[in-house]
């Protein structure tokens, strides 16, 4: 007798299809193009500032909101370029074109009164920012040395000398995570995501070294930092309230830029610390590619940035006049 055929069982879980409406790919469509159109966390929270900021001029100029027409929008932009510099000017009006393509206007930058306006108030202004500026080693390591052994004083340490040695941004140095940190016999290795370069949250690694000094060492200052936490996970650098109390609460990074000016003096900022490392390890030898592994930069551009006023100052043949 013929055995019959086994029919396949077409609905297993291996071979199941969700099925969604026409609704719900709509509105998950709507929310890929939303996120896709917002950017990054960092970038939302500027563009935010940007958009409230636009639409409080806007009421002082008897206009109830945005949309903003051509005309408006380059009066506006006169009217910053009295107070701010190129680059806060620009961010302002990448957030005014975001806001009007997510809210599906058209985009009032487009015309062309307001790009004559914008050429206009780059030749008055003109482009270039400011930069942060780069400290000695000498004095960084003379200024590291006196700060206590307190919990706040190790964190602080731990603070200054990773985010020198890694090159991080501040944002980063505040991402870091305990279980992201790994020693071995040569330092550490610290694994972070989310920097600004790498908005898709791709795993991104440096590695710091250990000196032979244990005031300036940034691998043993983050050992003795960590056994204050006593713990093994969780935010790294953290709130240390009154009486030396140990908190979970993530540093924020005002508080990084707060901590450099208190330690290295009113002159710098956060963003030294990665300034001052391309500087550096420039003037002492390293390779651009070197630089860029630690400081994560796609192009030489930041790094030629950076180095220029040392290199004018220190590799300048008006040393060699005799004068």
């Amino acid at each position: 007798m013929r055995k019959s055929a086994i029919t396949p069982n077409v609905t297993s879980e291996a071979h199941s299809v969700t099925i969604r409406s026409a609704g719900q790919l709509n509105q998950q469509t709507a929310a890929f193009f939303k996120k896709g159109i917002e950017g990054s966390t960092n970038t939302r929270i500027a563009y935010s500032a940007d958009i409230k900021k636009v639409q409080a001029w806007l009421r002082q100029q008897g206009i109830d909101d945005l949309p903003i027409s051509p005309a408006t929008l380059a009066t506006y932009l006169s009217d910053q370029a009295s107070e701010h510099k190129w680059s806060t000017i620009i961010r302002g009006l990448a957030a005014i074109r975001k806001w009007h393509r997510l809210h599906k206007h058209p985009d009032p930058s487009a015309d062309e009164t307001v790009r004559l306006v914008l050429e206009g108030i780059k030749r008055s202004i003109g482009t270039e920012p400011t930069q942060a500026p780069a400290f000695d080693i000498q004095e960084y390591k003379e200024q590291i040395r006196p700060i206590p052994p307190t919990p706040t004083g190790m964190r602080d340490r731990a603070l200054l000398l990773v985010g020198f040695a890694g090159a991080f941004r501040r944002s980063e140095l505040v991402a870091l995570d305990i279980e992201g940190v790994q020693f071995t016999r040569h330092g550490a290795i610290l694994s972070f995501q989310g920097s600004k370069t790498n908005q898709y949250g791709r795993t991104e690694q440096k590695a710091i070294f250990y000196s032979p000094d244990p005031d300036t060492c940034p691998v043993r200052s983050l050992q003795d930092y960590i056994n204050v936490l006593e713990r093994s996970s969780g935010p790294l650098f953290v709130r240390i309230r009154k009486g030396e109390q140990v908190t979970t609460d993530r540093l924020s990074d005002k508080q990084v830029a707060r901590a450099v000016k208190m330690y290295l003096g009113d002159a710098y900022s956060a963003h030294s610390l990665r300034a001052s490392f391309v500087t550096i390890a420039k003037l002492n030898g390293a390779d651009d590619s070197q630089i860029m592994q630690q400081t994560k930069h796609r192009t030489r551009t930041m790094i030629d940035r950076y180095t220029r006023v040392q290199q004018i100052v220190k590799h300048n043949a008006a040393m060699k006049l005799g004068l």
